[in-house]
């Protein structure tokens, strides 16, 4: 591995998903360090779909909390910072300065929201494991969660239609009792196959 072994359990090994967090804040500088980074990570077209609603404040978190499962109710409403993770549908709209060798990539998505809405999802997924990633490297932790509805907080906070929500995540300093133990993990021969 080009990736010396500490690097390597501090993304992988060493992290874990935190279920709770100190009180100690992640700064608007620690998250633009943590886009820097991860923002040249691969999408389809270049089209970067993924958009980042950050939730600070009481009100804010109000608003989500009631779309959120009971079990992360507490956990979002603590957490230094809880972060919407969005898929915007209309991405095609930027291809023309973010793929510029090819410039009907725009037109080609234009007239099929179906094939731009499932374009959107795949791309902003991979970019929501940059993210992880980044803020890992950042050395601080990730929540991700799935436990919500996604049509209440897209109603909630992107009334627009334009953007999907795909993951709700808190972010932090890992707290006291953050980490479940490590969970068991798929060996490669069970993973990958070659023909």
């Amino acid at each position: 591995m080009a990736l010396d072994p500490t690097a390597q359990d501090l993304l992988f090994r060493a992290a874990r998903t935190a279920n709770t967090f100190t009180d100690e804040p992640v700064t608007d500088e620690q998250i633009a360090a943590i886009h820097d980074l991860v923002r040249y990570g691969p999408t389809a077209y270049n089209g970067q779909p993924l958009r980042v609603l950050l939730l600070r404040s009481a009100a804010a978190r109000a608003r989500l909390l009631p779309h959120l499962s009971s079990t992360n109710r507490a956990k979002t409403a603590a957490a230094p910072l809880v972060a919407v993770l969005a898929a915007d549908v209309d991405f095609h709209e930027r291809l023309p300065e973010l793929f510029p060798h090819r410039p009907q990539a725009r037109d080609w998505l234009a007239g099929d929201r179906a094939q731009r809405a499932a374009q959107a999802r795949l791309n902003a997924a991979l970019q929501i494991g940059y993210l992880i990633v980044g803020v890992r490297a950042a050395g601080l932790a990730a929540g991700p969660m799935a436990g919500f509805d996604p049509a209440g907080v897209a109603g909630e906070f992107f009334p627009d239609g334009r953007h999907e929500v795909l993951v709700v995540m808190n972010l932090g300093r890992p707290g006291p009792d953050a980490w479940q133990e490590r969970l068991p993990r798929l060996a490669s021969g069970e993973v990958i196959r070659t023909l």
